[in-house]
């Protein structure tokens, strides 16, 4: 069963994951159509981060994911050799 904590993070977690995604569907698909000369472009960063910020957000999950195995397996390695 969830704790009170629990269940704070998790919608943090949530509101936070809406946010991100509110702005980025803003920034990618509403903000061409608007005129460049309008006052709301100075809230979001030029359109080539729009790419970039999530490949490098990808390329940094599947270095950790891989780390993570990497030390897993690497860790059960050992523990093997110490029960043989």
């Amino acid at each position: 069963m969830a704790t009170g904590t629990d269940q704070v993070v998790g919608l943090g977690l949530v509101a936070v994951s809406l946010i991100i995604f509110t702005y980025y569907t803003a920034w990618v698909i509403l903000l061409p159509f608007i005129d460049s000369q309008h006052v709301i472009h100075k809230y979001f960063l030029p359109r080539a981060y729009a790419v970039a910020i999530p490949l490098a957000a990808g390329l940094m999950l599947l270095l950790f994911v891989g780390l993570f195995i990497t030390y897993v397996m690497l860790k059960n390695q050992k523990a093997t050799k110490k029960v043989q």
